[in-house]
């Protein structure tokens, strides 16, 4: 499957279209919300009692929270590979980090001034590039929506981890070293201007990242729940550090709460996701072990009517050659020369059709039978193999060239008949060849290539989908005899071990057959040579 088929698969959060139902349901949220925050501006001041366990569980659900979407949304992105979507898996990283050394830095959690704080103004910086970097991640998601697939690379997702970390220490280093050189934002626990402009201008990147996203227009389902996560950021903000007016106050609560929200929003969206697409694959597994059933029914009863038929044609024929042996025997001085044609003509369809017979049957016990494996020299077979066809065809120059080959866990019977049938074919269609060339080798990949190649005819690659079909045949049988059977008892053989065969060729110049071996095939013959050589 491309890439461009994945993306088109309408499975996933980023790739579903977000339907109007699901519209109506983001509108509603953002108008509850917005409501919501509308009342709360003009309260936002009054003070609250200090929770002090508020903030160690707002942070540790909020990160947990964004560590798990995180973790969601690079799963999905090794899937599709989208660029957007590894910027946005990296968006819910940082702020997993930044909320960690944030709670840190926060005076009275761990220590009257915080773990991690270069001063008083250390946390209030901390939460400003917390949720100003947030929205410049969504910004960059958005304007990469259009983008290519990232092409699979070794350790891409580690680098980027690596680089969000940087990012974030670099962050911490500059909220603890530069401590003094930055501008103050709280004073006495109250807001100061430069506050208020720090915090506008984080307002203002939210507002930014909105209306990028918002102007994308044909919305995905991801975009669409990033929009209402966004206006809650936006709703965060305004009540946690612009509308309120020092900490622990409602302001500061609900604001917080907003963001918990906000972040809860595609992480809800993506496991239900996850439930229903594997609610969908149950239900898939199921249909497709039914058909299964079905067709292994199927298969049975051909194969036991191919078997029936085909054992049942051997009687009349056996009938018919036998009385046309009579008649060329006994009664040859009676016939004249055209009966002696047609009793001839009747031998030789008796035996083609006899030979036509036994490879159906071949074909057909090769779906019914089992494997019985053991690890076969492919040289010394195809040696064999290859004196049989030299003894049979002595008055043809036939030239062999062998590759030494790997040996291999396989069906020793069945798999002869491969190469047997491989090879008889490259001599049978380079009979028209003064000098008949034959290569039997392998191509050193994982798991091996094995081909056959030899210099005759060929065949019309635009027919290479019929090569391994019943009765299909690229030449007529008055130019090359056979029954039309063998090589699709070839193929039947190699899917039996789990492997693949095809062929390339070029008209007048000659066919290469490739065939592979399941790689399970050749692991097992690793073990058990592994085996064998430690007893």
């Amino acid at each position: 499957m491309t890439q461009r088929q994945i993306e088109n698969i309408s499975l996933f959060l980023p790739t579903m279209p977000a339907s109007v139902r699901e519209r109506k349901l983001a509108i509603i949220l953002v108008v509850i919300s917005a409501v919501l925050f509308l009342v709360c501006i003009p309260f936002a001041k009054t003070p609250l009692l200090k929770v002090d366990a508020f903030i160690p569980v707002y942070a540790s659900a909020l990160c947990i929270n964004d560590a798990i979407t995180s973790l969601l949304l690079f799963g999905q992105f090794m899937i599709l590979r989208s660029r957007a979507l590894l910027i946005l898996a990296l968006a819910y990283f940082f702020t997993a980090l930044m909320t960690i050394i944030h709670a840190l830095s926060f005076p009275g959690l761990f220590s009257p001034t915080g773990l991690l704080s270069g001063g008083a103004q250390t946390t209030a910086w901390f939460y400003m590039f917390w949720h100003g970097g947030f929205p410049l991640f969504i910004i960059a998601y958005a304007l990469c929506k259009k983008q290519s697939a990232v092409p699979p690379r070794k350790g891409l997702i580690v680098l980027n981890l690596a680089g969000v970390l940087a990012l974030v220490g670099a962050v911490a280093y500059l909220g603890i070293a530069w401590h003094d050189t930055l501008p103050v934002l709280l004073k006495e626990g109250h807001y100061t201007p430069a506050f208020v402009v720090a915090v506008l201008i984080v307002w203002s990147g939210c507002l930014m990242a909105l209306i990028v996203l918002w102007r994308r227009r044909s919305y995905s389902l991801l975009d669409l729940w990033l929009l209402v996560v966004v206006c809650a950021w936006l709703f965060d903000v305004g009540l946690s550090a612009l509308f309120n007016a020092k900490r622990f106050d409602l302001g500061f609560y609900t604001g917080r709460i907003y963001g918990l929200l906000a972040a809860s929003f595609v992480l809800a969206m993506l496991l239900l996701e996850n439930l229903r697409l594997y609610a969908k694959l149950v239900r898939m597994h199921e249909q497709q072990r039914l058909k299964n059933v079905e067709l292994e029914i199927a298969n049975r009863d051909l194969e036991s009517f191919g078997f029936s038929v085909s054992h049942d044609l051997r009687g009349p024929l056996r009938a018919v050659s036998q009385f046309a042996n009579i008649l060329e025997k006994e009664y040859a001085v009676a016939l004249d020369e055209e009966g002696r044609h047609f009793v001839g003509m009747i031998s030789k369809s008796t035996r083609k059709m006899s030979a036509l017979v036994e490879d159906l049957l071949a074909f057909s016990k090769i779906g019914t039978q089992s494997l019985q494996t053991e690890v076969l020299n492919f040289d010394a077979l195809i040696r064999e193999i290859v004196q049989d066809l030299q003894s049979a065809n002595s008055g043809r120059q036939l030239q062999f060239e062998i590759v030494p080959l790997p040996p291999a866990l396989a069906e020793g019977n069945i798999l002869r008949q491969v190469w047997w049938n491989l090879i008889e074919n490259a001599v049978k269609y380079t009979r028209t060849r003064e000098l008949a060339v034959i290569s039997i080798g392998y191509q050193p990949t994982t798991p091996p290539v094995y081909f056959v190649k030899d210099n005759g005819v060929g065949f019309d690659m635009a027919y290479a989908h019929k090569l391994f079909s019943v009765f299909q045949r690229l030449h007529s049988s008055h130019e090359f005899e056979g029954s039309g059977v063998g090589l699709a008892i070839v193929e039947r053989i190699i899917a039996k071990h789990g492997g693949k065969i095809w062929a390339e060729s070029i008209v007048g110049s000659g066919s290469t057959f490739f065939f592979t071996l399941a790689p399970d095939v050749l692991a097992g013959l690793d073990s058990a040579a592994g085996s064998s050589s430690g007893t």
